[in-house]
């Protein structure tokens, strides 16, 4: 294994964010901030518990996914598309390192920034609510899990993307929605029994709720369905990956 190539690259993609800390750290932080004083504080204090759980507790999981979900992609789809777009990707792909190693350095890079991204949210929440986690260890396992299967999804997506606003359409058009709609303000469980049949088609479902019960230990649907559907989708991106540098779909064509 090349250790000094995929070090070279995730270097190159960590340096990036130093130079954008403002877009790539602060404002995913500070938008999490308003959704805390606007659903923690403002309606959180009108609303009671759900499942035991105070309602400015019982989001903190939910936005830590929704940020993380977003920032994963989008770091790792733009890591890729830009060699893409400027035409430094031939560089790359005749440097001496696998497609292993060239994808263990942009995802790397990618879910690294979306972990300390979800770390900072996850300290900025105390100075708005009070929480425990009750498991630390699958707390941080479920947001290292997330992040590299999302950013893999993310280099799957910069590959596909022609132009900038392709990078877009998934994260925006696609996974906040999902994300909204997945339960990260609410329990599903406080849904009519027919959405909630239909709420389980939604993949994001399986994300939450497994993040939810590392902090609280309740949860919309077991961890053990939540653990297995979040690594089928890795699962999943793995193969994909495999697939585009076997048949060099839109990197060498």
């Amino acid at each position: 294994m090349n250790i000094y190539g995929i070090r070279a690259i995730y270097k190159f993609e960590m340096a990036r964010t130093a130079r954008t800390l403002m877009q790539s750290i602060a404002w995913p932080v500070i938008s999490t901030c308003l959704y805390f004083i606007v659903f923690g504080t403002a309606i959180g204090s009108r609303l009671g518990d759900i499942e035991g759980v105070s309602y400015g507790a019982f989001i903190i999981p939910g936005l830590i996914m929704l940020s993380l979900l977003s920032e994963s992609i989008s770091n790792a789809s733009f890591g890729i598309f830009f060699p893409k777009f400027s035409g430094t990707i031939y560089e790359v792909l005749s440097a001496p390192v696998s497609a292993f190693e060239i994808v263990a350095g942009y995802v790397g890079a990618a879910a690294t920034k979306s972990v300390i991204i979800g770390l900072l949210i996850l300290i900025t929440a105390r100075f708005f609510v009070d929480y425990e986690i009750v498991h630390p260890i699958w707390m941080f396992s479920f947001l290292v899990l997330t992040a590299v299967t999302f950013s893999m999804f993310g280099f799957i997506i910069g590959v596909w993307a022609d132009d900038f606003q392709k990078l877009q359409i998934i994260p925006l058009m696609v996974i906040t929605p999902l994300t909204f709609l997945g339960g990260a303000f609410y329990s599903i469980n406080m849904l009519p029994e027919f959405w909630q049949k239909v709420t389980l088609f939604n993949p994001v479902v399986y994300l939450i709720s497994g993040f939810r019960w590392a902090f609280y230990g309740v949860a919309d649907v077991h961890v053990g369905i939540s653990l297995g559907m979040t690594l089928l989708f890795l699962l999943l991106c793995m193969l994909s990956v495999w697939w585009i540098f076997r048949s060099g779909y839109k990197i060498r064509t």
